[in-house]
C-alpha cells in the first residue's frame, strides 16, 4: 500500500501539471454522462466501482487458475469496464491512464487467452489493479480542481477551434486519444484520428507556423503522415506508440510557445 500510495500522489503531480495548462474543454465521444461536471458528489460510487471492478478481475484470474481459460471468460473484462461510470470520469479527464487501463486489460486478456502461467496472468493483473487505482487517484484530484473552477465543463459535442492556439490544444488532445484507441485495440479508429486531426486541425495551422519554425512544421507532418501511421500500422506496442505521442506533443508545446510569442511582440509593437 505504501508503494501504491506513492504511484497515486505522483499521478497527481503529473495530473496537476497537465491541468494546469488545460484552460480548454474537454471533448469526449459520445454521451458520457453529467457525472463527469460533478466528480466530488461521485467519488464514493468510483471507488466503490473500482473495488468491484476488482472483485470481478480476481474472479476471472482465480477461475482460469482453476478451471481454465474457457471458463474464465477473459471477454468480460472488457464488458465490466464499460459497464462502470468510473470509465467515463477518467476518459474525459486523465486520457492517459485510460490508455494504461485497456492496456491493462488487453494484458490479462491476452495473458489468458494463451494459457499462460498463472503467476504470468497474476502479474498482468497487478498492473491493472495499479491503473486503476492510479486513475482513482487522478479522478479525485480532478474532483478537487473541479470544485475550485479551474477545469471547464466537459462538452459531448466538438466545437471548431476559434484560433491557431486553440487549435494546437485540440491537436494535442486528440494525439494522446489516438493511444487511448489503440491501447483498446481500435486501429482503424486510431488511425483516422490521426489523419482527421492533420486534415481538420494541423494544415488549418501550417502556414501560421512555417514563417516561425519550417523544420518543426515538417516534423510534425512526417509525425502526422508517417510515423504515427506507420506505427499503429506495424503493430507497435502501446508503449511505442504512447513515445511517438509524447515526443509529437512536445513539438507541439514549442509551436504553441512560438504562437504565443509572436502574438505578445505584435501586441507590444502597437
Amino acid at each position: 500500500m505504501k508503494n501504491l500510495s506513492k504511484y497515486i500522489t505522483k499521478t497527481a503531480q503529473s495530473f496537476l501539471i497537465i491541468t494546469s495548462f488545460a484552460t480548454f474543454s474537454v471533448l469526449a465521444n459520445g454521451d458520457i454522462g453529467e457525472h463527469v461536471n460533478h466528480l466530488s458528489d461521485n467519488i464514493k460510487k468510483y471507488e466503490e466501482e473500482v473495488n468491484w471492478l476488482s472483485t470481478k478481475v480476481d474472479g476471472i484470474v482465480s477461475t482460469y487458475q482453476k478451471s481454465g481459460a474457457k471458463a474464465a471468460h477473459p471477454d468480460a473484462l472488457m464488458e465490466h469496464w464499460e459497464a462502470v461510470d468510473f470509465h467515463a470520469a477518467i476518459e474525459s479527464n486523465y486520457v492517459l491512464i485510460y490508455a494504461s487501463i485497456w492496456q491493462g486489460l488487453y494484458g490479462v486478456k491476452g495473458s489468458i487467452d494463451k494459457n499462460s502461467p498463472i503467476a504470468d496472468v497474476k502479474a498482468e493483473q497487478v498492473k491493472l489493479e495499479r491503473a486503476f487505482w492510479q486513475a482513482l487517484g487522478a479522478v479525485k484530484m480532478a474532483a478537487k480542481f473541479q470544485d475550485q473552477g479551474l477545469l471547464a465543463k466537459v462538452k459531448t459535442t466538438d466545437e471548431a477551434p476559434k484560433n491557431s492556439l486553440e487549435a494546437l490544444v485540440v491537436i494535442d488532445k486528440n494525439i494522446h486519444s489516438v493511444v487511448a484507441k489503440y491501447a483498446e485495440q481500435l486501429t482503424d479508429t486510431a488511425t483516422t484520428m490521426v489523419h482527421d486531426t492533420y486534415l481538420n486541425l494541423f494544415e488549418g495551422v501550417e502556414g501560421e507556423l512555417i514563417v516561425l519554425d519550417a523544420n518543426l512544421v515538417e516534423d510534425l507532418e512526417k509525425d502526422f503522415n508517417v510515423t504515427l501511421p506507420l506505427a499503429i500500422k506495424n503493430n507497435k506496442s502501446v508503449d511505442e506508440v504512447r513515445e511517438i505521442v509524447t515526443a509529437m506533443s512536445k513539438k507541439l508545446t514549442k509551436a504553441k510557445l512560438l504562437l504565443e510569442n509572436k502574438a505578445k511582440t505584435k501586441k507590444d509593437v502597437f
